[in-house]
């Protein structure tokens, strides 16, 4: 199944210098790298990055992040990904870039599986 991040194009570029994405400000002030379902991240991106633009979607295959994976709860009870371990490139299926509306949201059509 596929799981989604919101990032920069920075934070992009960052990672693929480095090999492996170690997690934006909050992640790495949470302890881990927080990853939305398709039916979370545009609530996730409404709510963490109305506005925000130059960012990008990242489709990541969850088989391939291993047991460091666990899915918790957080807003209203909904569990949501989460790993606790840098994630490897590797696991990174799709990136593209996310479109902002003039209304500050973003458009996910066709970005999601």
């Amino acid at each position: 199944m596929a799981i989604y991040k919101i990032l920069s194009v920075i934070q992009w570029k960052e990672a693929q210098a480095a090999g492996v994405f170690r997690g934006a400000p909050v992640d790495l002030a949470d302890g881990f790298i927080h990853f939305s379902t398709a039916a979370q991240v545009e609530e996730t991106a409404r709510k963490h990055f109305k506005g925000q633009d130059e960012l990008l979607l990242a489709t990541i295959d969850e088989t391939r992040l291993g047991d460091s994976l666990r899915y918790e709860p957080s807003r209203g009870g909904q569990l949501f990904p989460h790993l606790y371990e840098p994630m490897a490139l590797s696991a990174v299926t799709q990136i593209a870039p996310l479109p902002i509306a003039t209304d500050g949201y973003h458009r996910f059509e066709g970005l999601l599986n």
